[in-house]
């Protein structure tokens, strides 16, 4: 069966990050995730206390570098391990863990300025939160935009109100979207990140999700699976029987349904996410991410659909990626 989806070169029918990459650079690019030792306004008490329920104490950086290493430290080691598998690629440096920007401008560039001045970096992506993002700060992104391939990743979850307070999320939708107009009145391209799963939410609530970020000025998506790991509130939670976690194919077709509501031009970071094996709590399932991921494929194929099939695509499209 012929490929419908326009922004493919195999059998993927949804826009994916590997195919970006590859169009925007020539070559294979590698994200080497680190941790330069941020912390978050969502655990300091400026705006909570605990961090978002699901967080582990890493920050959403369980994967990335070790922190006791510096970043260009760690980024060594870490693009060690890529090339591993893919020799000499080109690497996108990527502050994952906590709050990126959550610190002074001279901060900031005594921490990216380094990584980005190694062989072989292209790129720079910045995990923060939309309510961290000072003037100056919002300049010094600008500035870094100008001078490589930016993006910043901003960690909205969902658009519903009572899920953010459930979450303990600590901003609003509204604080997100205003964090986002900001960046985007600079040019500087945005990653959002989705969960599915999250306690109280319905697939429709997960799909209105997908249909408000879609008419958004928005350049990338990272779809995650809502995994449990031990020692967070949301363990707690799954404990207690307050909640139940998503099956695989409840899963896969509700990313599935978001696809087909995305538009085609929105590059697709992730469509899965996964703990470390020694602290996942669940659902166990989604270790298997290759699996998760041929899922997906069969099941567009299966419909004869692809990304942005179903939506009204009245909103933006993308600028600058």
């Amino acid at each position: 069966m012929k490929n419908p989806f326009a922004y493919s070169a195999d059998n993927k029918r949804y826009h994916t990050y590997d195919f970006y990459l590859k169009r925007t650079f020539g070559a294979k690019v590698a994200k080497i995730p680190l941790d330069a030792g941020f912390s978050c306004p969502n655990i300091d008490g400026t705006k909570g206390t605990g961090g978002c329920t699901y967080c582990s104490g890493r920050g959403s950086g369980d994967f990335a570098g070790n922190a006791a290493q510096s970043p260009v430290e760690q980024f060594a080691a870490m693009r060690e391990r890529a090339w591993r598998k893919w020799p000499g690629c080109e690497t996108i440096a990527y502050f994952q863990a906590h709050t990126n920007t959550y610190a002074p401008v001279a901060v900031l560039r005594d921490t990216f300025e380094p990584v980005l001045r190694q062989p072989g970096v292209v790129g720079l992506s910045i995990a923060t939160r939309p309510d961290a993002l000072e003037e100056d700060v919002l300049d010094y992104l600008a500035e870094l935009a100008g001078r490589t391939r930016l993006c910043v990743e901003l960690g909205l979850q969902s658009v519903h109100e009572a899920t953010a307070r459930r979450i303990n999320r600590c901003h609003s939708y509204a604080e997100f979207l205003q964090g986002l107009r900001r960046l985007r009145a600079r040019d500087i391209p945005v990653c959002v990140h989705l969960i599915n799963g999250l306690p109280g939410e319905t697939q429709e609530m997960m799909l209105e999700t997908a249909r408000a970020v879609s008419a958004l000025d928005i350049q990338f998506v990272k779809i995650h699976l809502l995994h449990v790991l031990r020692g967070t509130p949301i363990e707690r939670e799954l404990a207690a029987g307050a909640f139940e976690l998503m099956e695989q194919q409840a899963y896969v077709d509700t990313v599935c349904d978001q696809l087909e509501l995305l538009r085609p031009d929105i590059v697709i970071q992730r469509l899965t996410g996964d703990g470390a094996r020694d602290s996942l709590v669940g659902p166990l399932w989604s270790l298997r991410k290759r699996a998760v991921l041929c899922a997906v494929d069969k099941e567009l194929a299966r419909r004869n659909s692809f990304q942005g099939r179903l939506c009204a695509c009245g909103g933006h499209t993308a600028a600058k990626t």
